[in-house]
C-alpha cells in the first residue's frame, strides 16, 4: 500500500514536470501549448506507456475543479474597461452565438456520424464554446500584439461562454437518457426557460459571493500565505453554492472572480500571482487527465467523419455564427474574420464530451472520440496559423511601451498599501524631467550605491532606484511615467506616419494645407473630435482614419481613452486585405438601399415646354 501511494505520487508529479517543461518548447517553436500537455497525456495513456484510466466521474470532477480555479482567474484579471469596451459583442458571441454554432453543427453532425438529432445537438453543444488560453499562449509566444478591441472581445468570449455550453450539454444529456422525445417547439421554450433559471440564479450567487469575498478579505487580518487559500477556497465555495441550488456555478465563479478582481481588495499583486499559479497548474492537470482518459486505438474508426466535423466547424459553422452576431456592432470585416478563426477548442469541449459518458448514454464514447479529434485538430489548424492570419489581416499593431523595470512589495501591516521599486529606465518620462505625481509618495531614491530622499535628490536619472509608497490600486500612469517609449522603427514610420499633428488644432488645418477630404461641418472641429466622430465616438491605440491625400494615426491615448498624439502619414497607406464575406449592418444597408434604388423605376423626363410668344420675343430682344 506504501508502495502504491509513492508510485502514484511519482508519476503524477513526472506527469506535471514533463507538461511544465513542455511550455519551454511551445515558447521556442510557438507551438499551441495545450496540445502538448494532451499529447504527454496520450503518450502516458493505455496506448503509450499504458497508464489505466478510465474513470469518468474522476474525471469530471477534476475538470469541472479545474476549469472553477481557471474561471475565477480569468475573471479576477479581466478590467472593467476591458469589459466596458468590447462587452456587448463578446458576451453576444458567448450566448447566442454558442447557441447559433450548437444547431449549425448539429445538423451537420446528424448527416456525417448517423447519431440522432438529439445526440447531433449533445455533440455540437460539446464543442461549441472556445478555450482562448491557447490563443494567448500563442499570442505571447509569437510576440503578437493584437489591436485592443479584438483582443478584448477574445478575452471576454472565452471568459462567459461555457455556461451556457455546459448548459446546453447536461441538459441534452438528461433528455436523452430519460429516452423522451420532446417536440422542437416544447424542447426549445424548457431550454430557454431552463437556461434563464440557471443563469439568473448563477449571476446573483456570483456577484453575491464576489462582494462577501472582498468583506471577508478586509474583516479578518489573514497571514498573508493563508490570504490566497482563503480567497480560492471562498471561490470553490461560491462555485458550489450555485451549482446547488440549481443556477450556473461555472458563471458565478467568474463573476465572483470579476467582482473581487475590481474592487479595493487586499494584497490585490499576490492574490494575481498565486492564482496565476494555480490557473496554470489548473490547465496542466486537467488537459494531463483528459489526455490519460481518451483511448487513441478507437481514433480511426470515426477519423474521417470527425476531422469532416472539425473543418466544418472551423470553415462554416463557427464563422456564420460570428457574423450574424457581430452584425449589429460595426466591426471591420477583418476583425470580424479574425474572430471568427481564433474558435480554438480545448479542455471544456473534451470534458463536456464525458457528460454522455457519465449519462450512459449508447453512443457515449463515440460523441468523446469525435470531440476529442475535433479539439486536436482545431488547436493544429487554428493553432499554427493565428498569428500568420493576425498578421495577413493588417490586425498587428506596434508596441506602446518598452523596457518596464518594477518590483511590487506589500507592506506588512498595511492593508491598501504597497511599496513600488522603481528603475528608471533611458528614455522614460521621468528620466526626460516629468514628475511624479503628488499623489505618490517616493519615499527613498538610490542612486550609485548611495541611498537619499527623494527630496533630495533633484532630477532623476538613468539607473537611478525609486522607491514609492503607493494605495495597492494606483493607477497605471506610474507605470507609463517609468517606462521608455517604444521607438518608432523604419518599418513602423508608414504605419504611424512620419511626424505628428496637435490634436487641438482646427481640423480645416489639414483641408488647407494637405488637401484632406472633409466636410463642411467637420472643418469646424479639432483634429482630435475629427478622429473621434470618424471612429463613431471610440478611439483606441493605432486607429487609422483616411482623409484623402493623408492618413491620421492615432499614436496614444490617456487612460479615459482620450487622444493624446496624433501622427499623420502623407503617404496612406494600402488597404487591407479584402474579406468577401462577414458584412458589416452598415455594409449590409447600404447594398440593400442601393439594390432598391436600381430597381426602381426612373421618373420620365419632362418635355420640354413651347415658349410663348412673349418668352420669343423676350429672348429676341
Amino acid at each position: 500500500m506504501e508502495q502504491a501511494i509513492y508510485l502514484v505520487t511519482l508519476v503524477s508529479t513526472a506527469l506535471v514536470v514533463a507538461a511544465a517543461f513542455s511550455s519551454l518548447v511551445a515558447f521556442r517553436f510557438g507551438a499551441p501549448l495545450l496540445l502538448l500537455f494532451l499529447g504527454i497525456g496520450l503518450a502516458s495513456g493505455v496506448d503509450g506507456l499504458g497508464i489505466v484510466f478510465d474513470n469518468a466521474h474522476l474525471a469530471y470532477f477534476v475538470g469541472s475543479l479545474a476549469l472553477a480555479l481557471i474561471l475565477f482567474d480569468s475573471g479576477f484579471s479581466t478590467s472593467l474597461g476591458v469589459l466596458r469596451q468590447a462587452g456587448m459583442p463578446a458576451l453576444t458571441l458567448a450566448t447566442i452565438g454558442v447557441a447559433i454554432t450548437t444547431v449549425i453543427f448539429g445538423v451537420a453532425a446528424y448527416y456525417l456520424t448517423g447519431f440522432t438529432w438529439l445526440e447531433s445537438f449533445l455533440l455540437g453543444a460539446a464543442v461549441a464554446s472556445t478555450d482562448a488560453a491557447a490563443v494567448f499562449f500563442l499570442l505571447r509566444a509569437g510576440n503578437i500584439n493584437l489591436r485592443e478591441r479584438v483582443r478584448s472581445t477574445l478575452e471576454i468570449e472565452s471568459g462567459t461562454n461555457d455556461p451556457i455550453a455546459i448548459f446546453l450539454t447536461i441538459t441534452l444529456v438528461e433528455i436523452i437518457a430519460i429516452g423522451a422525445k420532446p417536440e422542437a417547439d416544447l424542447l426549445l421554450v424548457d431550454l430557454v426557460l431552463g437556461f434563464f433559471v440557471q443563469m439568473i440564479l448563477g449571476a446573483a450567487i456570483g456577484l453575491l459571493g464576489g462582494f462577501l469575498i472582498v468583506k471577508l478579505v478586509e474583516r479578518f487580518n489573514l497571514d498573508r500565505g493563508l490570504l490566497p487559500i482563503f480567497v480560492l477556497t471562498l471561490s470553490l465555495m461560491v462555485f458550489a453554492t450555485a451549482g446547488a441550488i440549481g443556477g450556473s456555478g461555472f458563471l458565478a465563479v467568474y463573476l465572483a472572480g470579476l467582482v473581487a478582481g475590481n474592487s479595493d481588495i487586499r494584497a490585490v499583486s499576490t492574490l494575481k500571482r498565486f492564482q496565476e499559479g494555480m490557473s496554470w497548474l489548473a490547465q496542466i492537470i486537467m488537459f494531463l487527465v483528459l489526455g490519460l482518459f481518451a483511448t487513441p486505438s478507437q481514433f480511426p474508426a470515426i477519423l474521417a467523419s470527425a476531422l469532416l466535423l472539425g473543418l466544418f466547424l472551423m470553415f462554416v459553422a463557427r464563422p456564420i455564427a460570428v457574423w450574424l452576431c457581430l452584425i449589429p456592432f460595426k466591426l471591420p470585416r477583418q476583425e470580424t474574420a479574425f474572430i471568427s478563426w481564433v474558435g480554438l477548442r480545448g479542455a471544456v469541449s473534451i470534458l463536456l464530451a464525458i457528460t454522455p459518458l457519465l449519462g450512459g448514454l449508447e453512443n457515449g464514447r463515440a460523441i468523446f472520440n469525435i470531440a476529442f479529434i475535433i479539439v486536436l485538430a482545431s488547436l493544429v489548424v487554428q493553432g499554427w496559423t493565428v498569428g500568420p492570419l493576425a498578421r495577413r489581416l493588417g490586425l498587428i499593431v506596434p508596441q506602446r511601451y518598452g523596457p518596464l523595470d518594477k518590483v511590487e512589495l506589500e507592506l506588512p501591516g498595511s492593508a491598501t498599501h504597497e511599496l513600488l521599486a522603481y528603475r528608471v529606465v533611458p528614455g522614460s518620462p521621468v528620466a526626460k524631467g516629468q514628475r511624479v505625481p503628488r499623489w505618490a509618495r517616493p519615499s527613498l531614491v538610490v542612486r550609485d550605491g548611495r541611498s537619499m530622499r527623494f527630496q533630495d535628490m533633484g532630477r532623476l536619472t538613468a539607473g537611478d532606484h525609486v522607491y514609492i509608497f503607493v494605495p495597492d490600486r494606483y493607477p497605471r500612469l506610474l507605470d507609463r511615467l517609468f517606462a521608455s517609449r517604444v521607438e518608432v522603427e523604419d518599418e513602423d514610420e508608414d504605419f504611424f506616419g512620419a511626424f505628428t499633428v496637435d490634436q487641438s488644432h482646427p481640423a480645416a488645418q489639414l483641408a488647407a494645407i494637405y488637401g484632406a477630404t472633409l466636410k463642411d461641418e467637420e472643418k469646424k472641429l479639432t483634429i482630435g473630435d475629427l478622429i473621434k466622430q470618424r471612429l463613431g465616438g471610440r478611439v483606441e491605440y493605432a486607429d487609422r482614419v483616411a482623409l484623402g491625400p493623408i492618413d491620421l494615426i492615432v499614436r496614444d491615448v490617456d487612460e479615459k481613452g482620450r487622444i493624446v498624439a496624433v501622427g499623420l502619414s502623407i503617404e496612406p497607406a494600402p488597404p487591407p486585405p479584402t474579406v468577401p464575406l462577414f458584412l458589416s449592418g452598415s455594409e449590409i444597408g447600404d447594398r440593400i438601399r442601393r439594390f432598391f434604388a436600381r430597381k426602381s423605376p426612373k421618373a420620365p423626363a419632362k418635355p420640354d415646354k413651347p415658349a410663348t410668344s412673349a418668352e420669343s420675343v423676350a429672348e429676341d430682344a
